[in-house]
């Protein structure tokens, strides 16, 4: 049996972490090289692109793709968490807010922004994880980064007792922290605001529609049938550039050697990754035009499979 390669669109399940996940398919793929690319904390949903075999290569590549999520906050309470698996720290016997003000609100927060992680993140400080520190009791000083927020669209606006939960989608950069983004809103409104439901809709490319629950991996897997409804490795890097090498210089490109750009059409102009194929469409791997000498070296090559 051919050993499966390529990327495997997860719908992630609630109440389990990543690294669950990829345990789990582990056992039922009976392999081992199978990598994720980007966590999701226990309670979110949504898509989890897992990289099979050779194709934990480009993990890298994919995760340097925006992602899209779907999310719910609550104004009037927060918690020490920024979602509801944690205690609540404040809350508030009334809110008021109207759609317009919601809205303008959260037009506010789209370009690019500065987030402090939350002390409930895998973020490391002095070699340890701030979650790990957190439940310890401790609150240690983190360091704000910038991210950018796409494209940001309110998809709900409903009450809930005295508290009031605004649905949203935004597309954002990797490192976007949305359970913070939540609060920053809450706290633009003049509220306390946490995090009520959260689901990755788009990552690394890869929406929603493609994913497969772990139940239909099994059964697919199970009838010999899971490879078809892998995503290949290409195409999941297909952000980058495609080029073609000539057929005198296929053998070099693969053999690792670096390539006149000549030997490469189109012509690469700018300099950084592109994916390479010989005239017969077969994908060579990811290599890069270099800044200094304008050569074609190769970054990861993937042997064509004989």
């Amino acid at each position: 049996m051919m050993s499966l390669e390529g990327v495997l669109a997860v719908d992630k399940p609630a109440g389990m972490t990543s690294h669950d996940v990829v345990a789990r398919t582990r056992r039922i793929l009976k392999m081992k090289r199978i990598g994720h690319t980007g966590t999701l904390d226990p309670e979110v949903t949504g898509v989890l692109p897992l990289c099979l075999g050779r194709a934990t290569r480009i993990v890298e590549y994919m995760q340097e793709l925006p992602k899209e999520y779907e999310a719910t906050l609550r104004l009037g309470m927060a918690t020490d968490t920024e979602d509801l698996t944690g205690s609540i720290i404040e809350q508030v016997d009334e809110v008021s807010v109207t759609p317009s003000a919601a809205q303008k609100v959260l037009e506010s927060f789209m370009g690019t922004i500065s987030q402090v992680p939350p002390m409930y993140s895998a973020v490391k400080v002095d070699g340890k994880r701030l979650y790990e520190l957190a439940r310890e009791g401790k609150t240690v000083e983190r360091k704000s980064r910038e991210v950018t927020i796409y494209e940001i669209e309110m998809k709900g606006f409903e009450w809930n007792g005295p508290f009031l939960d605004i649905s949203f989608r935004a597309l954002c950069s990797k490192g976007t922290y949305i359970r913070t983004l939540c609060v920053d809103i809450g706290r633009a409104l003049g509220l306390p605001a946490t995090m009520v439901k959260l689901t990755r809709t788009v990552s690394a490319g890869i929406t929603s529609s493609e994913c497969l629950t772990l139940e239909q991996i099994e059964q697919l897997m199970q009838a010999g049938e899971l490879q078809k409804h892998l995503i290949k490795v290409d195409h999941a890097i297909r952000h980058l550039p495609a080029h073609i090498v000539s057929d005198d210089k296929s053998a070099a490109a693969v053999q690792g050697q670096r390539l006149s750009s000549r030997a490469v059409e189109p012509e690469v102009k700018a300099p950084g990754c592109i994916r390479l194929y010989n005239s017969a469409g077969t994908f060579l791997g990811i290599f890069e035009k270099q800044e200094d000498t304008g050569a074609i070296a190769p970054v990861k090559v993937f042997l064509p499979e004989v």
